[in-house]
């Protein structure tokens, strides 16, 4: 398909709660929306990697301008006619796969609103509904993170994830495995700690967690791999994972037992899905993250959940969870599945922008045509 047009939104979302990890806090999540058509069909993407280059090197405000200055350039008046297509342009230009992500997922968005196929289906998914798990950021007190975890556990989440930093640590995780013993957690670091501090991972062998996510450098494979030797405790990596060569090099060097795949810090669904299937070819279970998107991002990882090798339940939350309104419609909402777990169901149409909210919340914007 040709593409004639493509608007970039760089839109700042109000959290009703910050969001804080290992590497800092949120109020409010910074995305790049991108609208791309050909004719009179369109097709909307979203990628967010936060305000600042804290969780990766990029940033919002950094992918708007390398997608409006280099990116869609290049694929405007083009014949795209493949997410490897699109991904073969755009590989001139280095790294920045957040920002080759909003392009790609809008690309997969256009493609099936002109073919009238719903986006896991495209995407080689054979189910259309998967589970989900809770998650749980730095809180401001202890007594605050087990009432949320106890009400996740009521309501059958199957899984718990809980940020895992400097100050918010060991004394919490022995007090959430209390008063919780059998259920299944896990914990995230985002690359907060170092080697240096392998007892530490040593001694969390002892919470029969289900994995450490991302404990080292979010660059990092070797450490990683040497980490995995040295403790009971599965590592999954999340930020090291960047690209299908990262995955491939991870699972030859048995850096990790799982991968968290997340479309936007893997350049999008192309990428995305060559790396669950590399990991399904060497016997490394992976499970969907998210990054806190608009209800529009939040389907487009849905969707990717449905895809066999995804078998941890996964990071995709209900609209409100974090947001009082969301910017698209329609919200993102769980159901129960037949077992009574909490799920979600893959869309026949993805959801869109409101166009008051999204004119409310952007930052900047630019259009680019042929």
């Amino acid at each position: 398909m040709k593409i004639d047009r493509i608007e970039l939104f760089h839109v700042a979302m109000p959290l009703i709660y910050p969001w804080r990890t290992a590497y800092g806090e949120d109020a409010a999540i910074h995305s790049l929306l991108c609208r791309m058509s050909s004719g009179s069909v369109d097709g909307w993407g979203e990628s967010a990697p936060f305000a600042a280059p804290c969780y990766s090197p990029e940033w919002a405000g950094g992918i708007f301008a390398v997608t409006r200055d280099w990116l869609a350039p290049a694929l405007l008046g083009q014949d795209v006619s493949s997410g490897e297509d699109l991904q073969q342009t755009l590989s001139l230009f280095k790294g920045n796969p957040f920002a080759k992500a909003a392009l790609d997922t809008a690309w997969w968005s256009l493609d099936c609103n002109m073919r009238d196929t719903p986006l896991h289906v495209a995407l080689g998914a054979t189910r259309d509904e998967v589970e989900v798990g809770a998650d749980f950021g730095v809180m401001d007190s202890i007594d605050d993170l087990l009432a949320g975890v106890g009400q996740a556990i009521d309501d059958g989440f199957p899984r718990v994830k809980l940020k895992f930093r400097p100050g918010w640590d060991v004394p919490m995780l022995e007090a959430v495995r209390k008063s919780h013993p059998d259920h299944t957690f896990h914990i995230d670091c985002n690359g907060g700690y170092s080697l240096r501090d392998i007892e530490l991972f040593q001694q969390i062998d002892k919470f029969n967690l289900a994995m450490i996510e991302q404990p080292l450098a979010h660059d990092d494979l070797i450490d990683h791999a040497r980490l995995q030797a040295e403790i009971q405790t599965p590592v999954c990596l999340d930020e090291s994972i960047t690209h299908l060569r990262k995955a491939e090099q991870a699972a030859a060097m048995n850096c990790c037992r799982f991968v968290n795949v997340k479309p936007g810090r893997v350049g999008g669904l192309t990428n995305a899905v060559a790396i669950h299937n590399a990991c399904r070819d060497a016997g490394i279970p992976c499970w969907v993250g998210g990054m806190l998107e608009s209800a529009t991002g939040s389907a487009l990882c849905v969707a990717l959940a449905m895809l066999d090798n995804f078998t941890y339940p996964a990071d995709i939350f209900p609209s409100s969870r974090f947001y009082h309104e969301d910017l698209s419609d329609p919200a993102v909402e769980l159901v129960q599945s037949a077992a009574g777990v909490p799920s979600v169901r893959a869309l026949q149409t993805l959801p869109e922008p409101n166009p008051a909210r999204l004119q409310a919340l952007t930052v900047q914007q630019v259009v680019l045509k042929t």
